[in-house]
């Protein structure tokens, strides 16, 4: 079991660390500007992977169905988890709502598909896709709301997601596949090379993020918000995961792909919502950075478990 789990962190993590470390290192000593780079990622290498693994995934209506009824159950059961733990504890309102965003949120775009795609291959890369772009919208919509409540505004959250060219590419090869049509070669030739681009530049702006959020300041509320995060990210996402994984009936190559994903670390962007709408931003900023250092032993051995 053990040579296992180093086995897959030898394979998996090892060559997922490289960027994370470089991007890491660029933001400590060289000041690495990310903006750039994200603009980068949301308008042309996400629209990119999202096209060329939707034109050539090898996804049935019922892996669309079944990841669709997954991500909605898993989103209902720890958004009512997370709830009931912030009553239970008497949380205040702001500690709540970033407790909602730590539970519900993983890192799956990001973090996810790099590491899907080396863990599981091309078969669970197309499975990955469909659950990534749900998740895309639920950030950008269900995550407003979460974040701030009195400040949601359903015609700004759609307008959010409609903002993301990643939607539009979804739609294009959707579209192209109905028709059973296909993009010029030369053109399918560029995207699937941007597409190639994806994982390395969005490992380095983790990496980045990640050493800006570990320079924040230090959390000064109650520690118990902090922890009741990790447990509910790193112990009952992945329980409750498999749970409604058994319920739904979900088994093989799927069935492994939406586990992992489900039981990745904290979302990147969910402070940038705890930040605008002041769900506690620190705590969340930690959860992400510890939740994060912590998936490179726990996904390992979570990848041999359902191996």
């Amino acid at each position: 079991m053990i040579q296992t789990v180093l086995s897959t962190l030898l394979e998996v993590i090892v060559p997922l660390s490289i960027p994370v470390i470089s991007g890491a290192l660029l933001e400590r000593f060289k000041r690495l500007d990310t903006k750039p780079l994200l603009t980068l990622y949301l308008y042309f290498l996400s629209p990119a992977i999202i096209l060329d693994t939707l034109l050539h995934a090898e996804i049935s209506f019922d892996d669309i169905y079944l990841t669709l009824a997954f991500s909605l159950s898993n989103l209902l059961v720890l958004w009512g988890a997370a709830a009931a733990m912030g009553r239970v504890l008497k949380f205040s309102s702001q500690d709540r709502a970033g407790l909602t965003l730590v539970s519900t949120f993983t890192n799956s775009v990001n973090y996810g598909l790099p590491l899907v795609l080396l863990a599981f291959g091309q078969a669970g890369l197309d499975k990955a896709s469909v659950y990534v772009i749900g998740q895309m919208i639920i950030v950008n919509t269900i995550g407003i709301y979460f974040a701030a409540r009195s400040h949601f505004s359903v015609k700004n959250a759609v307008k959010s997601v409609f903002s993301l060219p990643a939607i539009y590419a979804a739609i294009l090869a959707m579209l192209l596949r109905a028709f059973h049509l296909h993009l010029p070669a030369e053109v399918e030739k560029g995207v699937t090379m941007a597409a190639g681009a994806y994982s390395p530049v969005v490992l380095a702006i983790l990496g980045a993020q990640m050493m800006k959020v570990g320079m924040l300041p230090g959390v000064k509320r109650e520690r118990s918000v902090f922890w009741t995060g990790i447990a509910m990210r790193v112990l009952a996402g992945p329980l409750l995961a498999l749970v409604i994984l058994a319920l739904l009936g979900i088994t093989g190559t799927l069935h492994s792909v939406l586990f992992i994903l489900a039981s990745m670390p904290v979302a990147v962007n969910g402070v940038v919502l705890a930040e605008r709408y002041g769900a506690s931003p620190s705590v969340v900023s930690r959860c992400i950075l510890w939740t994060t250092l912590s998936s490179f032993l726990v996904l390992p051995m979570l990848i041999v478990a359902i191996a």
